[in-house]
């Protein structure tokens, strides 16, 4: 007889074998428009030869623009979405489309998970990836609904996502089933 992995969650238990939500910002790509104008404006700037303002004011502007532009298109892009992936080992956060910044927390390292009805980027500091001391850490999308992590150092992690309720019930049951 095969013994069971110790983080596995036991067959007949209520939760699903793993559990995965999203968030979305649409206002995002908003911002990530006025990057891309930013950019193609540095462009515009950089092959137009018709500049009479002298050639240090014209690198600077190009320069200028085209950094403007790539931070905030680039900065946006990454936090338009979140993914939220529970399964039997780990809580997985993967932001944007292309999943960076990602951030796996192992369930052994949980405390205890809350439902956070209402999570705000003003609360926050604004959107993305976020720290405050006396907070923790964060990954908020959009305001709404969220998970809190209490981890076993004291810390705390927050992320929104959309049904937020049924992830803390599938990591509390995770948790559960591992006697934590």
């Amino acid at each position: 007889m095969r013994d069971q992995p110790r983080d596995a969650v036991p067959p007949g238990s209520d939760a699903p074998e793993q559990w995965t939500g999203h968030a979305t910002n649409r206002f995002q790509w908003v911002l990530a428009a006025l990057g891309a104008a930013c950019l193609a404006l540095g462009i515009e700037l950089a092959v137009d030869v018709a500049w009479s303002g002298g050639l240090a004011a014209l690198v600077m502007s190009v320069v200028g623009l085209l950094a403007a532009g790539l931070l905030i298109l680039f900065g946006t892009l990454a936090f338009v979405k979140v993914k939220v992936k529970v399964n039997d080992d780990a809580l997985e956060v993967r932001c944007g489309h292309v999943g960076l910044p990602r951030r796996r927390i192992p369930l052994r390292d949980v405390v205890e998970a809350d439902h956070a009805p209402t999570v705000t980027p003003r609360h926050w500091g604004g959107w993305g990836y976020r720290w405050r001391p006396e907070k923790g850490t964060a990954v908020v999308v959009r305001r709404g609904e969220g998970v809190v992590l209490r981890l076993g150092d004291g810390r705390f992690f927050t992320v929104t996502v959309d049904d937020a309720e049924s992830a803390v019930r599938a990591i509390r049951s995770r948790l559960s089933a591992n006697g934590a």
